[in-house]
C-alpha cells in the first residue's frame, strides 16, 4: 500500500522523476514490514573483462572507478618478422611478433582522464602514464566537439565516427606477446571527475542541488550500469539514505542526516475523535516494526586501497539473532568510511523500527521528508519519512533516528597482495669477451652481453649490431636483469697464487633489489660466484650486504680463467662489475667476427638505443699463459727452463689426465727482453729449453740484464708472456 500511494503522491508532484522517487520511498516501507534477503544490492564484479557484445549499455562513471570497458572498433592482427644470426655459415633465425590496433568504451558521460591500467591482471599502464608494452595510447574525454581519431581515419575514411559523448581510448599497435597473441582482458582506473564530492544531482541530473546534504563525501567513486533512475537511486539509498522532496521548483534529492544543524520541534499534536460519537483522543500513533529479517551488519564495496578489488566491513557490537545481512555496493569506498557506513546502516536499521504518526493543524513548508524534528515531551530525534494532508490536520509519519553519525572509526583494509608500479628504467648494457668455460667450438670466440636497469619495472631489450648506422638484429632478448656496477673502493694486484682470505671487494650495485650470494669451496671448485672486474674473472667466498646497494666480497680467487696478467695491474675505483651468471646473453661470433663492434639495446624505457662498444681481447681465441715456469741450472752451467702449459677452457687439472692441447700444434715463443719485440727468440715444440752456458754469458755481455719469458703460439693468436727468469 505504501508503494502505491507514495508511487501516485510523487507522481502527482513531481512527474514521472518523482514517482520514481515516491517508489523508492514505498519499497522502503515495505522492506521494513516485510523483511529484506540475505544480500542486497547488485552483486559486485570480482574483476569484469571488456567485451564487445552489441547492444552492450555503456556505463556512466562518477568519481574514480575501475572498469572494464566495450570493444568498439578493431583492427586485424599485424604481423612483423624479424630475422637474425647468420654469421660464419650459421643458419638464420626468424622470429614473428603480433600487434593489434583497437578502442575501447569507457563511458557514457564525459570523464577526466584514465590513469592504471591491467591487463589479466597486471599493470599495462602506470600511474605516470607509462605503457609496460610497446604500442601506443590515445585517450578522448567524451566531449561533444571531440574529432575522430586520425588512425581510425585512416582506416575507416569519411565515415570513421568521432563518437562524441562517449569517453574512450586507442591502442595502436599494442604488442601482444605478453597476451598469447591477443587482445587482453583489460580494465582501466578512470578519474570521471577532476575534484570534489560525487553530488546526488550528478547522478540524477534533472534533480535540483541543495547544497551540502546533497553531497557524498564518503563516495570516491560510483558506476551507473544502465536501468531505471529509481533502481540506480536505490542502490545509493541503501547506504546513504536519501530523502527526496518535490515541490515548485523541482524535485531534489538530499541526505538524512542526524548532524543537520537545525533541528524544528514540533507542535502539540491536535485531539482526534475517533468516532463521530466518541471522545477526543491523543493526534498520535506509536509503532514498533516486528518483521524485519535482519539488519545490515556488512558492506560490500569497491576499495581504492585493493587496486579498486572487492573489500568488506563489517558493523560494530554483538551478534543479532536472525538471518545476517550483506549490503553489495558498487561503489569505491575508503575503508574507514565503509566502515562507519555499515555500522550506521546497522544503527538505522534498529532505530527505525521504532515509528511514530504525528498530526498538527499548523502548515510548515520546512517540514519536508528527511527533515530532522524533536517532539514535546519525547525523547530523542525523529525524521519525517512521509506526510498527509488529510481533512483534519497534516499527518507526519516520523521514524526515530541515531542522534549522532558514526564517525572516527578505523577500516583496515587489509594487506593486498598488487602488482608493483615501478617506472619504466632505461637499459643498461655491458659488453666483453670471456675465456671459453670448455663448452662449445674452441674456433668460436666467446662474446657476452648483460643486461640490467635500476628497477624491476625494466621489461627487457633487444640487442643489435650497430652497422654503419644500420641495426643488424642480434639472437638475444633478455628480461633478466643481471648484477652489475662499480668498484667502491680500489682493489690491489694480485700474483692470483692462493684463496685470498683477507682481500675484500667492495661494490656499487645499481641497483638495491640486486645482490650477492655466499658459497663454499666446493661451490667455488664448480665455478660459483664468479664476478669480472674490468677484464679479470674474480671468484668470491662471502658475501655482506652494507648498505641498500653496496656489498662486500670477501675470501677471493683473482686472475680465473687465465686472467692473471689483468689481476697484477689491480684496479681503480669506479671500474665496472658484472656478476657472471645466466642472465647473461652469449652474441653471435660469426656477426663479431673479432673486431670491435658497436652493439646496441633497445627497450621500451628507452628514447635512443644503449650502446656498448665491444672490444675483443683476444682470451677466448689465445691460449692462456703457461704456468709453472723455473729454470734450473745444470752442474755444467746450462739453464734448463721448463713450464706447463694450459689449454682454453681447461680448468679443472684432473690427475694423471694431461690437458688437452686445444690449438692445432703445440708451439711455444720464448723471448729475451720486450714481448713484442724480443732481443733474441727461439721457438720450441715441447714446454722445455736448454740454453748452454756460452750462450748465456754472451746474452749477458751483450744486452745487460733482460728478462726471459715463454709464450704459447695458438691456432689464433700468442698468450700473455710468463717470466721464467733474469739474465745478469
Amino acid at each position: 500500500m505504501a508503494t502505491i500511494l507514495l508511487t501516485a503522491a510523487g507522481t502527482f508532484a513531481g512527474g514521472p522523476l518523482g514517482g520514481a522517487i515516491g517508489a523508492l520511498a514505498g519499497r522502503q516501507i515495505d522492506a521494513a514490514i516485510a523483511g529484506n534477503p540475505a544480500r542486497a544490492g547488485p552483486r559486485l564484479k570480482e574483476l569484469s573483462v571488456t567485451t564487445s557484445s552489441y547492444g552492450q549499455p555503456v556505463a556512466r562513471h562518477f568519481g574514480r572507478v575501475r572498469a572494464s570497458g566495450t570493444v568498439i572498433w578493431a583492427t586485424e592482427l599485424v604481423e612483423t618478422s624479424e630475422t637474425s644470426g647468420g654469421g660464419k655459415g650459421k643458419p638464420k633465425s626468424t622470429s614473428f611478433s603480433y600487434s593489434i590496433s583497437f578502442a575501447v568504451a569507457l563511458s557514457s558521460r564525459p570523464i577526466y582522464s584514465v590513469g592504471r591500467i591491467w591487463a589479466d591482471g597486471n599493470l599495462l599502464r602506470g600511474s605516470a602514464g607509462d605503457l609496460k608494452a610497446g604500442g601506443l595510447l590515445r585517450t578522448y574525454n567524451g566531449y561533444r566537439d571531440q574529432l575522430p581519431d586520425p588512425l581510425i581515419s585512416a582506416a575507416q575514411g569519411l565515415q570513421a565516427p568521432a563518437f562524441r559523448g562517449l569517453a574512450y581510448v586507442v591502442f595502436e599497435n599494442l604488442a601482444l606477446g605478453d597476451f598469447g597473441n591477443r587482445i587482453p582482458a583489460l580494465t582501466f582506473e578512470i578519474f570521471a571527475d577532476e575534484q570534489g564530492p560525487i553530488a546526488l544531482s550528478d547522478i540524477a541530473p534533472d534533480t535540483i542541488a541543495v547544497g551540502a546534504l546533497g553531497d557524498l563525501p564518503e563516495l570516491l567513486g560510483f558506476s551507473d550500469e544502465g536501468g531505471d533512475l529509481a533502481g540506480t537511486l536505490s542502490i545509493v539509498d541503501q547506504v546513504f539514505d536519501i530523502a527526496s522532496v518535490a515541490d515548485g521548483k523541482g524535485l531534489s534529492l538530499k541526505r538524512v542526516s542526524a548532524d543537520q544543524v537545525q533541528v524544528i520541534e514540533l507542535p502539540e499534536e491536535i485531539m482526534v475523535p475517533e468516532t463521530r460519537t466518541s471522545t477526543a483522543s491523543h493526534g498520535r500513533e506509536r509503532t514498533r516494526a516486528t518483521g524485519i529479517v535482519g539488519s545490515p551488519t556488512a558492506l560490500r564495496y569497491y576499495d581504492p586501497a585493493h587496486d579498486y578489488q572487492i573489500g568488506i566491513q563489517r558493523a560494530l557490537g554483538d551478534p543479532r539473532k536472525g538471518l545476517e545481512r550483506t549490503v553489495e555496493f558498487p561503489g569505491t569506498l575508503a575503508a574507514e568510511d565503509a566502515r562507519s557506513l555499515s555500522l550506521k546502516m546497522a544503527q538505522d536499521a534498529r532505530w527505525r523500527r521504532e515509528q511514530l504518526t504525528w498530526r498538527i493543524a499548523e502548515l510548515n513548508p520546512e517540514l519536508i521528508p528527511g527533515k530532522i524534528v524533536k517532539l514535546p515531551g519525547q525523547p530523542g530525534h525523529w525524521v519525517i519519512s512521509s506526510w498527509e494532508w488529510l481533512d483534519r490536520g497534516v499527518e507526519l509519519a516520523l521514524e526515530r533516528i541515531v542522534p549522532t553519525n558514526p564517525t572516527g572509526l578505523s577500516g583496515d583494509p587489509g594487506t593486498p597482495m598488487l602488482p608493483k608500479d615501478l617506472p619504466l628504467a632505461p637499459s643498461q648494457l655491458w659488453t666483453f669477451e670471456l675465456p671459453l668455460d670448455g663448452t662449445g667450438a674452441g674456433a668460436n670466440g666467446a662474446y657476452f652481453a648483460a643486461l640490467s636497469a635500476e628497477n624491476a619495472g625494466w621489461t627487457g631489450a633487444s640487442l643489435y649490431l650497430d652497422q654503419a648506422g644500420a641495426l643488424l638484429p642480434l639472437v638475444g632478448t633478455s628480461r633478466n636483469r643481471s648484477v652489475a656496477g662499480t668498484l667502491a673502493l680500489p682493489l690491489t694486484a694480485s700474483k692470483s697464487q692462493i684463496l685470498e682470505q683477507g682481500s675484500t671487494i667492495e661494490a656499487e650495485l645499481i641497483a638495491g633489489d640486486l645482490g650477492f650470494a655466499s658459497s663454499t669451496a666446493a661451490g667455488l671448485a664448480a665455478g660459483a660466484n664468479r664476478l669480472l672486474v674490468g677484464a679479470e674473472v674474480v671468484q668470491f667466498l662471502e658475501a655482506e650486504q652494507l648498505t641498500e646497494t653496496r656489498w662486500k666480497l670477501s675470501g677471493l680467487l683473482r686472475g680465473r680463467g687465465g686472467t692473471e696478467h689483468h689481476a697484477l695491474a689491480g684496479h681503480p675505483a669506479g671500474r665496472e662489475v658484472v656478476l657472471l651468471d645466466d642472465t647473461l646473453i652469449q652474441l653471435d661470433a660469426g656477426l663479431i667476427a673479432g673486431t670491435a663492434a658497436q652493439v646496441a639495446a633497445i627497450g621500451l624505457g628507452d628514447d635512443q638505443p644503449v650502446v656498448s662498444r665491444l672490444q675483443p681481447s683476444g682470451i677466448s681465441l689465445n691460449p692462456p699463459a703457461p704456468v709453472h715456469a723455473r729454470m734450473t741450472l745444470q752442474a755444467n752451467g746450462d739453464w734448463q727452463l721448463r713450464w706447463a702449459r694450459r689449454g682454453r677452457g681447461q680448468w679443472r687439472w684432473p690427475d694423471l689426465v694431461d690437458t688437452p692441447l686445444v690449438e692445432e700444434s703445440e708451439l711455444y715463443q720464448i723471448g729475451l727482453g720486450p714481448v713484442e719485440t724480443p732481443l733474441v727468440e727461439w721457438t720450441v715444440t715441447s714446454a722445455e729449453l736448454l740454453i748452454d752456458v756460452a750462450t748465456i754469458t754472451q746474452l749477458a755481455a751483450i744486452h745487460g740484464t733482460e728478462a726471459l719469458w715463454v709464450r704459447q703460439i695458438g691456432t689464433y693468436g700468442k698468450s700473455p708472456a710468463t717470466f721464467i727468469a733474469s739474465i745478469t
